[in-house]
């Protein structure tokens, strides 16, 4: 592992207490700092910190904190254009994400990948990569376990893989993993980020910081040129220049054969992607071909993403909520090219373009059911679609109708396009609750 810079000096005022926040703030003071939490609502986690020495308010936007506070440590859920981080500015505070401040007190080995779909099936698939070939690995991030988490956890000799999302990018100053995964770019979080150009932007700052010790692993019709960093460029994909590629259906390291495109359990062209990405920055770090052959054999992908249910009645029900974007709804929709599917979508549609779908649902949809706050607007965009437009406004109502109208081998399919917070506290209970309507059926 390269050296580290120091953590700011405290005492800190984390914002934002629920799973990075509240990690973060136990780190923190386990190693004997001042740590004063606080966050605007009233989330459910900020409980574990009541046996710590952690002081924490709730339902306070912070500004009456800040006095004698050095740093503060903002949670990837909190705006940049939140007051108390106007307020820290002006007092010239340092700033930074749950992610970078876990990154620096981690002595491990960081491999860390970004990308607006496939990060967490690409997490897991490293993390099975290495478990293989019977390497120590702990996954983390932005797939459920924050990394503040693995603080004092984890021996030195564990590699640590980690999602890294938009919201944590932009909050970084310094991180640099050992080495950097991007698959792909597409507009995504613009309610957020204002421009997809702003987007991208934070993506890429998984590069910014990497010296030439450290790996950039990225698709090989990306825009080299665009990329920051001096990582050493390691390229995938179908280019002549990829040094993991796909040829004649089969996958090539480095001109050597490593296996046949349907030897990987993972469906869809997506996943071949994401397969090859996985393949090229472990075998670049020097993990035996024959793990990596391995995983992609025996992977079956994470829940929530095209995820198969149940089959009632002969319709095949999946699960994909996990799809919180308009590209990654359609890349669900791309993988049943051959089937008659009801899709369920809506939530938050976070100033997507929703036109963008009228054509493949007019290809692919027998029928679109509506749910959450933007169905209303996304009814608007979709209005003229040769698909079945129904408003449901619930789940429950949406799977109901969904199964009143499907027929023996169509599927129902649950791949919003859209967060899910107007209705459920993540994506991962707007999954379970699918899954438990479909069971019940």
């Amino acid at each position: 592992m390269k050296p580290r810079p120091p953590l700011p000096a405290g005492p800190y005022l984390i914002l934002g207490l629920a799973r990075s926040g509240v990690a973060a703030a136990a780190a923190l003071a386990a190693g004997g700092a001042r740590v004063v939490g606080v966050d605007a609502g009233a989330p459910r986690q900020a409980a574990e910190l009541d046996q710590s020495p952690v002081e924490y308010h709730l339902e306070n936007d912070g500004l009456d904190l800040l006095e004698g506070i050095r740093t503060v440590v903002k949670s990837p859920g909190v705006p940049q254009d939140a007051p108390v981080l106007g307020a820290a500015r002006a007092r010239g505070l340092r700033i930074l994400g749950e992610l970078e401040l876990a990154w620096r007190i981690l002595p491990n080995e960081f491999i860390a990948v970004t990308a607006t779909n496939g990060k967490t099936t690409t997490v897991e698939l490293i993390g099975q990569i290495h478990r293989d070939a019977g390497l120590p690995v702990a996954v983390a991030g932005n797939v459920g376990t924050a990394l503040s988490t693995l603080v004092g956890e984890i021996d030195p000799e564990v590699t640590v893989v980690c999602e890294a999302s938009s919201f944590q990018l932009e909050d970084t100053l310094a991180f640099a993993p050992e080495a950097a995964v991007l698959l792909n770019i597409q507009p995504d979080h613009l309610d957020r980020h204002g421009t997809f150009e702003d987007y991208r932007r934070a993506k890429l700052r998984i590069f910014d910081f990497q010296d030439s010790d450290d790996l950039a692993v990225l698709p090989s019709n990306d825009a080299l040129g665009e990329i920051g960093g001096d990582g050493r460029r390691v390229l995938f994909g179908d280019l002549p220049e990829a040094l993991l590629c796909e040829r004649d259906g089969a996958l090539w390291w480095r001109a050597e054969h490593l296996l046949e495109v349907n030897e990987i359990r993972l469906p869809g062209a997506h996943n071949l992607q994401n397969a090859m990405a996985a393949a090229a920055v472990c075998l670049d770090r020097g993990v035996p071909a024959q793990a990596v052959r391995s995983a992609l054999r025996s992977f079956p992908g994470v829940a929530h993403r095209l995820e198969e249910i149940a089959r009632p009645g002969g319709v095949i029900y999946v699960n994909d909520s996990k799809a919180t974007n308009i590209a990654s709804t359609l890349v669900a929709l791309r993988s049943f090219p051959d089937a008659q599917v009801h899709l369920i979508l809506g939530g938050q549609g976070k100033g997507q373009d929703f036109t963008e779908l009228r054509e493949p649902l007019a290809e692919y949809c027998r029928a679109v059911y509506l749910i959450g706050e933007d169905a209303p607007a996304i009814a608007a965009a979709l209005q003229g679609t040769a698909a079945q437009i129904h408003s449901c406004e619930a789940l429950e109502k949406a799977v109901h109708e969904a199964h009143s109208q499907a027929q023996t081998g169509e599927i129902v399919l649950l791949s919003p396009a859209c967060a899910s917070f107007d209705q459920f506290t993540d994506f991962q209970a707007r999954g379970e609750r699918f899954k438990a309507l479909v069971l019940a059926l």
